[in-house]
Order: C-alpha cells, then structure tokens, then sequence
C-alpha cells in the first residue's frame, strides 16, 4: 500500500513540476517577481505544514545546519532565477532537458571534491549527454528565440546550483525536509525582496491566482508529495518516476504554446534525457553490476 501510495504521490509531484513553465510564462512577471512571490507564497504554506508537524522545537535542528539549508536556498533560488529566465529564451522543452544535466553535475562534484571513482558507464552516459548537448547547440532556428545560446547556458547553470543545493542537502540527513524548504523559501523571500517590484505589485486576479499556485501548488504541495514518495519508494522507483517531469513539460510546451521540436532538437534532448535516466538509475551498458549513482531527488527540479 505504501509503495502504490509513494507512486501516486511522486507521479502528482512530477506532473505539477511539468506545468511549472507554462505558468511562469502566464504570469507575464519579471523572473524576480515571479520567483519573489512563489518564495512568499511558498513560505506561508510550508510556515502551516511545519507548525501542523510540530516542527518548530529546537531540538530539530542546530544552528549549524540552519547554516547549511540558508547556502542551500540561495542556490535553490539561483537555479530557479536561471532556469525561469531560459524558458522563454530557449523554449519550456529545450531548458527543461538541458535542465537534466544535473545528474552529471553531480558527478563531476563528486569526482572533484570527493575523488569519487569515474567509472567507464558514467564516462558512456556522459558522452551521451554531450553529444545531446552538441546537437541542441547546433538546432538554432526552428522554436527558439534569438537568446536561444543564451537559454541553454541559464539552464545548464540553474542545473549547477541545483546539484550544489542537492549537496548541501545530503549533509541535511535527518532534518525534515519540510523545514529545509521553508528556511529556503524564507531564504529567498529576504533575498529578492529588494530586487522585486513591490512598489508595483502585480495587477488583476489570474496573475495573483497564477503567483498564488506557484507558491502554494508548484512549492508547498509539491514539497509534501515529493518527500512522501521518497519516504516511501525505492531509490530506483524515484529516479524512474522523476522523468515524467521532462516528458510533461515538453508536453505542456507543446499543447499550450504549439513549440515543436525540429528533429535535431529531438535527438538531442532524447538523447539527454536517455542519458540522465541512465545515470540516475545505474544502468550499465558496457558492464553489468555496476554500482548505481546513489541518491534521491534532494528538493523540487524547479
């Protein structure tokens, strides 16, 4: 029952991730406002569902690592900034598969500052991902706009900051996730705050319902499904279910603003995406048994 549960929960998280462009988009908002508002909002809903969990003691958590969720939102909140400020330049599709590259940033930290061992698989799926990369580098034309060069570099930087949040995360074992992504939210909020347009405040009640639901639905609700499923599924069942996030979001793209992929577009995010599965799930095609990349998703993709 728990694992159907867990499955239902991250399906719905991922879902409500996919449709997180198209409402960015609708908003019409600078990417600050619209990230200002959705850490605001977020942060109301998340302050009720830590004060509902009784977590506001402070045995749950040292000051130490308040230190540690604060570097984590100031990276959540520069990966959502970058991979908010790519969408219109290089459509929802394009940076939201670029965006998974994060699974081999992480790599490559690990490689870096943990000399992790870079097995032959990893080295495979990488030169998968880059020949990916390459072939969306080289379809210009077609769906994207004229800072198209300037998307993917955004969405390959919101997906640097999120492998730092994720590694910032992993040194959060055993704080509720909850209270990381209120204190990131909080974070955010005390950030962009100064940079906001709060002497113009947004106007008219479907860009407020629209802000609202990012906060609420893409931020608060979607914290609770996530870390409920990953409380309760397989590490391999997470990273699998993960990827409906880029299938909807294409989807989404599609549907609501009519972007369609040219054939080198689609081979290279195919391409990256088969990549990525492949890495976070362990898959090994030049060697069997070979050890899974550990780890779950640490906070929202976006």
């Amino acid at each position: 029952m728990d694992k159907l549960r867990g499955t239902a929960e991250m399906t719905a998280a991922m879902i409500i991730s996919g449709t997180i462009g198209w409402f960015v988009i609708l908003s019409g908002q600078s990417v600050v406002d619209v990230v200002f508002w959705r850490c605001l909002f977020g942060a109301g809903t998340l302050a009720l569902i830590c004060l509902g969990l009784g977590l506001f003691r402070r045995d749950v958590i040292t000051g130490r690592q308040i230190g540690l969720a604060v570097i984590g939102g100031i990276a959540i909140v520069a990966n959502w900034l970058m991979l908010f400020a790519a969408y219109p330049r290089a459509s929802i599709s394009i940076a939201t598969a670029v965006y998974n590259t994060q699974p081999f940033m992480l790599v490559g930290f690990g490689v870096l500052l943990f000399s992790e061992k870079l097995t032959a698989s990893k080295l495979f799926w990488l030169g998968l991902a880059f020949a990916g990369m390459l072939g969306i580098v080289q379809a210009k034309g077609g769906v994207a706009g004229t800072d198209y060069l300037v998307g993917i570099g955004l969405a390959l930087g919101a997906a640097f900051f999120y492998a730092i949040a994720a590694l910032v995360a992993k040194k959060l074992k055993g704080v509720p996730p909850h209270l990381i992504a209120l204190i990131q939210v909080i974070v955010g909020t005390l950030m962009l705050a100064p940079l906001a347009g709060l002497s113009h405040p947004p106007t008219g009640g479907q860009t407020w319902a629209i802000l609202g639901t990012l906060g609420i639905v893409h931020t608060g609700l979607m914290y609770i499904l996530l870390y409920g499923a990953i409380q309760k599924l397989p590490t391999s069942l997470t990273g699998a279910l993960s990827f409906i996030y880029p299938v909807v979001a294409i989807l989404v793209d599609l549907v609501a603003f009519g972007h369609r992929l040219d054939w080198l577009q689609m081979i290279g995010a195919g391409a990256i995406l088969v990549a990525a599965a492949g890495m976070t799930l362990g898959w090994s095609p030049l060697r069997r048994n070979e050890a899974a990349v550990p780890g779950t998703p640490a906070s929202p993709r976006s």
